[in-house]
């Protein structure tokens, strides 16, 4: 993510700053008021981490400029005012989460991903194939648009050989993504699945079909 943070106080920022870039997080730095806005209008941002008792004004301030610019940019106040009355400013000023110092980086990581998650969802991944549709995210499957079921382990059969549709699958490939590292397979445990997924195909009239490349894997292709 691309982060802003606004802290007067050098040295913690400094800090913060170095934890965040090392999790992989593009971070850039204000130290008041008016440098937040600046940044806030060059750069797009995914998260903001402010503190309150700033140079030039109060972090409440901002957060009010930004909610007023209709920006649903996740916030997270990070400061030393630890009153109740202070967490229920904060919040109903526009900011999504509320931490006080001292603080643990591990907490300030985990609120700030479940903010951005929570305001910004991943995308649903859709797989498809001639009149076959499975949506990845929500573990649903669609055959001429009717759900259908399939048991656990030949949906993720199914999910594996779409998301690499028209190309082979290796059966090593197959293993990992069906069973838990250590278990111990039966000579034809791959087999008896596709097998079943290919009735269970058949059975809901899905045009589709998992071709055997022997000694190498599968192959999932429209049907002919």
């Amino acid at each position: 993510m691309r982060i802003l943070l606004v802290e007067d106080n050098e040295e913690l920022a400094m800090e913060l700053r170095k934890s965040l870039v090392s999790l992989g997080h593009l971070t850039s730095w204000a130290s008041t008021i008016e440098e937040a806005r600046k940044e806030l209008a060059s750069t797009q941002f995914e998260a903001a981490i402010l503190d309150l008792g700033l140079p030039d004004g109060d972090g409440y301030e901002l957060v009010r400029e930004v909610r007023a610019a209709k920006s649903d940019l996740p916030l997270l106040i990070l400061t030393a005012r630890s009153t109740v009355q202070d967490r229920v400013t904060g919040l109903k000023s526009g900011a999504d989460d509320y931490l006080t110092k001292p603080f643990a980086m591990e907490e300030l990581v985990a609120r700030l991903d479940v903010i951005v998650r929570r305001l910004n969802p991943p995308s649903e991944i859709i797989l498809s194939l001639n009149n076959v549709q499975f949506n990845a995210t929500h573990r649903q499957l669609l055959v001429d648009s009717r759900t259908v079921s399939l048991p656990v382990r030949e949906m993720d059969l199914l999910e594996s050989l779409l998301r690499r549709k028209g190309r082979v699958v290796p059966k090593e490939a197959i293993e990992e993504r069906l069973f838990e590292e250590g278990r111990e397979l039966g000579s034809n445990a791959i087999e008896v699945y596709v097998h079943r997924l290919r009735k269970h195909l058949a059975e809901c009239g899905a045009q589709i079909e998992i071709h055997t490349i022997r000694g190498v894997g599968y192959c999932l292709k429209e049907q002919e």
